[in-house]
């Protein structure tokens, strides 16, 4: 469903010296230099799928994105979405995908919601029965039915994101990329499109690539991990897999009956252990081979209530793959 092969896209960005004397000068001569957004990069999609495509901000993704609709066109490389190049934007090319960026709006900004639907319903030539089922079948599930008549500038952010998906999924695409579709949701927004998107997946089996700054969104939805960093893919591979390379470690959360004092100073050097404000709870966090060892000393020399291992989020990996970049 997706094929490229050594894609890479550059960009020239000009640069301008301060002041007049800079004006002037770049008139006669534009300084610049080349970023190199996406370099080499390799993937090989062919089957339906939730894939998450990871990395910070300025990493390529949304540059990837872009390619990989036909918005931008690669520098080098070879780059093939359902066997059609996304450059030439062909009319069956374009009936079979869907982009949804959440910093960009593809509704109307003055007019109902309906009214964009229905452009969208000529664009996509979606058959008049068709349509009206498949409105009323997705207005139904997000609960936007009431809102069908609004302008689209005075709905809420979270109503605004339901409608989006909606207008990506009006025409049924194959494959459907979706660009930060929870940013800048609540919590209870995020889980209602979550659970959307996780339904829809399982009833129409797409292929779904996803990126995003909330871990929890990958966590819940995506099945395969893509890592991107400067442009170039890191990883690829199952979440339990990226969890097995970048972390090591095992945590575990001890509550003890009442104040530590006399905890060994050596583990605190060796380990990496975060106490409460009143030291009854300690997180404690070591390489594996060492876990079980800790666990029969703590609790041998100090009285604890109860303790448990933590599960490893994406998120706290993250955290240390990007602190580290």
């Amino acid at each position: 469903m997706i094929q490229c092969k050594k894609l890479s896209r550059d960009f020239k960005i000009y640069t301008k010296r301060q002041g007049f004397k800079g004006t002037l000068r770049s008139f006669v001569k534009r300084d610049h230099y080349i970023n190199s957004a996406v370099k080499d990069f390799d993937l090989e999609l062919n089957d339906p799928g939730l894939v998450g495509l990871l990395g910070p901000n300025g990493s390529g993704k949304t540059t990837l994105m872009k390619m990989f609709t036909g918005i931008i066109i690669p520098s080098r490389g070879e780059l093939k979405v359902l066997n059609e190049i996304p450059g030439h934007r062909k009319r069956i090319f374009r009936k079979n995908i869907s982009l949804v960026m959440g910093q960009k709006s593809q509704l109307w900004w003055d007019i109902p919601v309906m009214d964009s639907f229905l452009l969208f319903q000529r664009y996509y030539e979606i058959e008049e029965k068709t349509f009206k089922q498949r409105v009323s079948e997705l207005g139904e599930r997000l609960n936007t039915k009431k809102l069908f008549h609004v302008p689209v500038r005075k709905l809420s952010l979270g109503e605004r994101m339901k409608m989006e998906l909606m207008a990506c999924l009006l025409h049924e695409p194959k494959v459907i990329f979706l660009d930060e579709p929870t940013i800048g949701l609540d919590i209870v927004a995020q889980k209602n499109v979550r659970a959307f998107l996780k339904d829809y997946y399982q009833e129409k089996k797409p292929l779904i690539v996803l990126t995003s700054h909330y871990m929890a969104d990958v966590e819940a939805l995506c099945e395969k991990i893509i890592l991107i960093l400067e442009g170039e893919k890191k990883f690829e591979g199952s979440i339990n897999d990226f969890k097995s390379r970048f972390r090591k470690e095992k945590t575990v959360v001890f509550n003890f009956e009442e104040e530590v004092k006399n905890f060994p100073k050596e583990w605190e050097k060796k380990f990496y252990c975060e106490w409460n404000q009143d030291r009854s709870q300690l997180k404690i966090r070591s390489p594996e081979k060492d876990i079980k060892k800790i666990v029969i000393q703590i609790l041998s020399q100090f009285s604890v209530s109860d303790f448990h291992t933590e599960k490893v989020g994406i998120e706290e990996i993250m955290d240390e793959i990007l602190s580290n970049v």
